[in-house]
């Protein structure tokens, strides 16, 4: 009498079986008047554009001390857009002459840094929100990040840009907290 064991086994994939990673962002934008009441909140999904995919699938997104958050004050962001788009234009001081990028109407003298945590459960955000201390009355489009902290450049890498879902008008003296997501997902 003879005992054994046998065990076979047989992997199968699908051949046209599709992986893929995406890639998506999310902005939450809250404006306090300077009692500290909230005024408004923006939130919501943003393009994550070609650029920024490439550089955040070239670099390592929470180790990076490169990355900075700016506000609009024009334009549609769009896929293809990089800091050229997103960014100030040369010599002109705010938005309100012409810029897309709203960069004289805050005290901060650089564009706040987005402050990245540790990714957890395929996201990673601000361990704090990035504040803009508003010294100016202007009308706010939109919100990005960027690796270039300086106001009023078009040089760096853009990584993503949010439309409001309308103009918001902000006052001297608000401030402007703005939390930003990066979120991967397999499908």
């Amino acid at each position: 009498m003879g005992f054994g064991d046998q065990t076979a086994a047989v992997v199968r994939r699908q051949p046209d079986a599709d992986e893929n990673l995406n890639i998506a962002g999310y902005c939450k934008v809250v404006c306090r008047g300077p009692d500290g009441a909230v005024k408004w909140v923006e939130e919501g999904k943003n393009y994550v554009v070609n650029e920024g995919i490439d550089w955040i699938l070239t670099n390592d997104t929470a180790a990076s001390a490169t990355l900075y958050i700016g506000l609009l004050g024009a334009g549609t962001p769009a896929a293809a857009w990089t800091m050229t788009e997103a960014g100030g234009s040369a010599g002109a001081p705010s938005d309100l002459n012409g810029d897309r990028e709203v960069h004289g109407e805050y005290s901060e003298a650089t564009r706040p840094a987005w402050g990245q945590g540790e990714p957890s459960s395929q996201a990673i955000t601000n361990a704090t929100a990035a504040s803009f201390s508003i010294t100016g009355t202007i009308t706010v489009t939109g919100a990005f990040v960027s690796t270039v902290s300086t106001k009023n450049d078009q040089t760096g890498t853009l990584i993503a840009a949010k439309l409001f879902a309308s103009s918001k008008a902000v006052d001297n003296g608000d401030t402007l907290d703005v939390t930003y997501t990066i979120t991967g997902s397999s499908s």
